[in-house]
């Protein structure tokens, strides 16, 4: 009882405090919410949209059935999550946060996924995607693209090796009474294929509009905790608040040979990952490798900004949240050390010579300008494609409210 009465006081205060605060910075908090604004429909509604779109219908269609069938022999002994779960990890790291929260949140509500196994897989399936961490961090930031490939490598691996420590969560009692032994069968995928399709009653026509109007609505939740979190972080760095934290975190850092000026683009870090990697990069006390080191963590850790959309998202399942956030400081960690382990072999071997070496296919060393050209198209299309997408979507809303 006096924890509960103790949790609504401090969530009152909490937000008392931030009413406050926006009275007290009203250009700090306008400025903060329009660079949220503009990285999330620039980038974050356009990069996204197209992948949950076609998310949702390939699971309407059946074929996440059948790469799961085909999968099964693979992901249910490594990471004790059924063959969907190759899907949600793939379509994760290619779109990035929090498109595995929503595709293990989608397939738990049709029952592809025990509570367990949802909350192992969607531990593991939200990561940084690529384009993000060679376009936005290591060349919009750091003016660096060999360093993609470091953040990149320590990234993944990290998010392979919490997937590997989370198979090891759960109790198996419910897995057990689904799970047969599976082969690798492209008939059974076939058969699982055609069964699911058939299930599916829905028309082609509402089926799109379905995928449209659910990956629309979500995007807006997003696009909601990417300018609230925005606002959060600027505001805490005026109140001071920031700097506070920063003293702590001072220590710790110290202790592990790293310059205590990073304390505060680590807590920024924290609550967004964009406002963090940058603060990191103009650290200039710090070496390259410092830099890459904390960068790698707050890849991992995701803020407080994606997390809080995760829950969001997983909140309307019995997904539990614990398991998640625990995964998140797991990644920060192995993230980083991967980071310092592979700095020698992998960065420096790469900076070595701006010339490609036998041992470096040169495509390997064009990926960071592609990854620029990408991200850079995409700030510049990306309002248009989210103007576009939103006029589209209050179309199709109005048509069935006027049906209804």
């Amino acid at each position: 009882m006096f924890r509960s009465r103790l949790k609504t006081v401090v969530l009152a205060l909490s937000v008392t405090l931030m009413a406050i605060s926006l009275i007290a910075f009203p250009q700090e908090s306008v400025d903060a919410s329009i660079r949220g604004l503009d990285m999330w429909w620039e980038i974050v509604f356009p990069s996204l949209l197209p992948f949950f779109i076609v998310s949702e219908m390939l699971i309407g269609f059946g074929v996440v059935k059948f790469i799961g069938v085909l999968l099964e022999p693979l992901m249910r002994p490594l990471f004790k999550v059924p063959g969907v779960g190759g899907f949600v990890w793939a379509m994760g790291m290619a779109s990035g946060y929090p498109s595995g929260a929503k595709l293990t949140a989608r397939l738990r509500q049709e029952g592809q996924l025990t509570k367990i196994e949802a909350e192992r897989l969607v531990s593991f399936t939200n990561c940084s995607n690529p384009l993000f961490i060679f376009g936005a961090v290591s060349i919009g930031f750091f003016g660096n693209a060999k360093l993609g490939f470091l953040l990149a490598l320590a990234h993944y691996l990290g998010n392979i090796t919490v997937g590997l420590i989370m198979r090891f969560y759960g109790n198996d009692t419910e897995e057990k009474k689904r799970t047969k032994e599976q082969k690798f069968s492209i008939t059974l995928a076939l058969r699982e294929l055609h069964r699911t399709r058939l299930k599916e009653q829905r028309p082609l026509g509402r089926m799109l509009g379905d995928a449209v109007m659910s990956s629309v609505q979500t995007l807006l939740m997003i696009g909601g905790f990417i300018i609230l979190f925005s606002v959060i972080n600027k505001l805490l760095f005026h109140l001071h608040i920031t700097a506070f934290l920063g003293q702590f975190v001072e220590f710790i850092l110290v202790s592990l040979h790293l310059p205590d000026v990073l304390s505060i683009p680590y807590i920024s870090g924290l609550f967004e990952i964009t406002l963090g990697s940058q603060l990191t990069s103009q650290v200039q006390e710090a070496t390259l490798m410092q830099q890459a080191v904390i960068t790698s963590f707050i890849l991992a850790f995701s803020g407080f900004s994606v997390q809080a959309q995760v829950a969001s998202i997983t909140s309307q399942t019995d997904i539990a949240f614990k398991p998640f956030f625990i995964a998140r400081i797991m990644h920060g960690f192995f993230a980083a050390i991967y980071a310092f382990l592979l700095w020698g072999t992998v960065y420096e071997r790469l900076a070595k010579s701006d010339q490609p070496s036998n041992a470096i296919p040169v495509s390997v060393l064009e990926t960071g300008s592609w990854a620029l050209n990408t991200y850079s198209y995409l700030a510049q299309i990306g309002p248009l494609v989210t103007i576009v997408s939103l006029v589209i979507y209050i179309f199709v809303y109005t048509r069935r409210l006027n049906v209804k």
